[in-house]
């Protein structure tokens, strides 16, 4: 018998569903973001399936071992962040800022991939015209990619039955809409109903579905947030736009690591890999400017070399100091701080500080804390990193200097990039070796480290 239709209220911030109406949502406090939605749920069937088919569990020992199917998309900055290449029958979340790239991206490897499948792309933004003019800028034109200007659910679904495509891009998720939801495209239902038809087509055909979706700055609009769930793989664009580098990230990936990156050049001509990221981070590099240091952090199995600025400057207005931090944990920083006068004897509490990672890179290991000390005492103390030293290790709240992982490959890239010195901490664990030309300075204090690169 089926149920009597019920009304039920999404947070369109966060995806939060409550049984009914507030001012302000329960889960991420937003104001003014609950709406009113109607759902019918079905009925129930005594063991028996939505089809009618009779449902029966089975051992996991007596599935038979498939083999994971990947292929590659043409970029190998892409295939490195999905784990290898994309996977057959995979739903790929692509999110980022509007502007930032996404379809840019999606266009150029439908190029590279209509050269071995046959690819669809459905474009709910642009007509046809419009998309072969960017197609024609990008150098992206193939006989074997279709595209589709359509922002209408079944029609997609239709078109995906008549040329059965083996590669599916839908740009992007908030301008589709299923007429069977009585909801405004790019609400909280459409959003998830869409996205949910959308990966019970990739499971049961094998089709590669992309996904793209926008989210502004603060990651609250109805999109990536509510459907990190639902998909196999989230992939975020990040970046200003008024940078040429791109940084693309994967925040879930069931089919691989997700602490990879892939690095990329906005050009004319669209985006270009960027197979070296710790040179391009590290261009443009002031020489002999006080409050800078290199330290090498690990992003996958990749380690890449980040410039970390710091400016600390006597406090002038009322009340306390002023922090700021930019690609750099605040609190962390807060934390390193007080390490830094408590324990290394500079009295930087009376000081505004500022901390900023170059590149749009964003450091969240303890790896950086070694950098960030000299960086903040050398513009205290207004004395100049030694451009050929970098630094690596964490720091404590005693002010001892711990080691981390993947210390070799660090040095190797430290080493690669041509630097000749690097502050280590003096227990190094499990080192074998130390490249040639590299002069490892080993402190077991953040004291230690600021006298012997400083010369406090």
């Amino acid at each position: 018998m089926a149920g009597k239709a019920k009304t039920v209220f999404y947070c369109t911030a966060c995806g939060n569903e409550t049984p009914k109406w507030a001012g302000r949502c329960p889960a991420c406090g937003a104001w003014n973001t609950i709406v009113e939605q109607e759902s019918t749920p079905k009925g129930r069937s005594s063991g028996r399936g939505s089809l009618g088919k009779i449902v029966k569990a089975i051992p996991i020992t007596d599935i038979e071992e498939g083999r994971e199917i990947r292929f590659s998309t043409g970029m190998g900055e892409l295939d490195r962040v999905l784990g290898g290449g994309a996977v057959k029958g995979s739903l790929v979340l692509v999110g980022g800022a509007p502007g930032i790239g996404k379809s840019t991206l999606m266009l150029q490897i439908s190029s590279s991939l209509c050269q071995t499948f046959s690819v669809l792309y459905v474009s709910g933004e642009e007509s046809v015209g419009q998309l072969k003019l960017r197609a024609q800028r990008l150098n992206a034109l193939g006989s074997r990619l279709l595209v589709l200007s359509e922002t209408n659910l079944s029609d997609v679904l239709a078109a995906v039955e008549q040329e059965a495509p083996e590669v599916l891009i839908i740009d992007s998720i908030q301008t589709l809409y299923d007429p069977e939801v009585d909801s405004a495209p790019g609400s909280v239902a459409q959003v998830k109903g869409c996205t949910m038809a959308l990966m019970q087509l990739a499971k049961s055909q094998g089709i590669t579905v992309f996904v793209i979706g926008h989210v502004n700055k603060e990651g609250s609009i109805a999109g990536p947030k509510v459907l990190e769930h639902m998909v196999d793989c989230v992939l975020y664009f990040e970046g200003d736009q008024h940078l040429n580098y791109r940084i693309l990230r994967a925040a879930k990936n069931r089919f691989g690591a997700t602490n990879e990156i892939g690095v990329f050049e906005m050009q004319n001509q669209g985006l270009t890999e960027v197979e070296n990221p710790s040179k391009m981070l590290l261009s443009g590099r002031p020489e002999g400017a006080p409050g800078t240091c290199v330290t090498c952090v690990m992003e996958g199995v990749r380690p890449v070399l980040a410039e970390i600025q710091a400016l600390l400057a006597p406090t002038t207005y009322g009340g306390g100091a002023r922090r700021s931090c930019n690609g750099f944990d605040y609190n962390r920083a807060a934390m390193l701080l007080a390490v830094l006068e408590k324990r290394g004897g500079l009295k930087v509490s009376v000081c505004d500080a500022y901390m900023n990672i170059i590149g749009g890179l964003t450091l969240d290991e303890p790896a950086a804390d070694l950098a960030a000390i000299l960086a903040l005492a050398s513009s205290y103390l207004d004395k100049p990193v030694p451009e050929n030293t970098a630094a690596i290790g964490e720091v404590g709240l005693t002010g001892e200097l711990r080691t981390v992982n993947h210390l070799d490959q660090r040095l190797s890239e430290v080493r690669r990039l041509g630097f000749e010195a690097c502050v280590v901490p003096k227990r190094r664990g499990k080192s074998t070796g130390v490249p040639e030309g590299l002069r490892i300075i080993e402190v077991a204090h953040i004291g230690e480290a600021i006298r012997q690169v400083l010369g406090k």
